[in-house]
């Protein structure tokens, strides 16, 4: 009976050592059939920017863009005029870009201040609707400028009597406002394009 106890435990360690090494054998093909890979991405360049002036700054100054004689240096009056330039710079963006430039918090703009832009006069800015568009990733010119023009004429009106009543407000406004001041807002969007 010893003996046949002996075989049994035998038989029984030989199954669990096949068992195990089953199991052992599997886990190992287990993972020596796991590969790693690394995907990448190259991403396309982004960029949108008001251009700045000689001085570095994005503050435009109506006199600095006086085409008339001006009447008053480092100031505009009446019979003063001149164009606004806008440029918008997406150089250096790898994906179509769509635009929109508006304008807003306009404070302290002198009654007969006309701006003209695209073939119409409007009596402020805000007034113009904004300006938009698209420039495709293909586009060599990356730079864009709108002129907007401005004229604070002197002596307006139809006859005398309304050229009587319009130098009147530029003399208020002129005694009345020190500074006129508006933001211009551009945004740029990617485009799919």
């Amino acid at each position: 009976m010893k003996n046949k106890i002996k075989k049994i435990i035998k038989i029984l360690i030989a199954l669990i050592l096949i068992i195990a090494l089953q199991i052992m054998g599997f886990t190992y093909a287990k993972y020596i059939t796991q590969d790693k890979g690394t995907g990448t991405a190259e991403i396309a360049k982004w960029a949108f920017r008001l251009e700045k002036g000689e001085n570095e700054s994005q503050t435009i100054k109506l006199i600095d863009t006086v085409h008339t004689n001006n009447i008053i240096p480092g100031k505009i009056a009446p019979g003063s005029g001149g164009k606004l330039p806008i440029t918008i710079d997406m150089t250096g963006s790898e994906v179509g870009v769509e635009y929109e430039i508006k304008f807003a918090n306009e404070k302290n703009k002198p009654q007969n201040l006309k701006f003209t832009y695209a073939g119409r006069t409007y009596d402020s800015l805000s007034e113009i609707t904004p300006i938009t568009g698209m420039i495709s990733h293909s586009n060599e010119n990356r730079k864009l400028t709108f002129n907007i023009d401005w004229m604070w004429n002197y002596e307006t009106g139809k006859d005398e009597e309304e050229i009587n009543q319009n130098d009147i407000i530029d003399t208020q406004d002129a005694n009345l406002i020190t500074e006129y001041t508006f933001d211009i807002i551009a945004t740029g969007t990617q485009s799919s394009d």
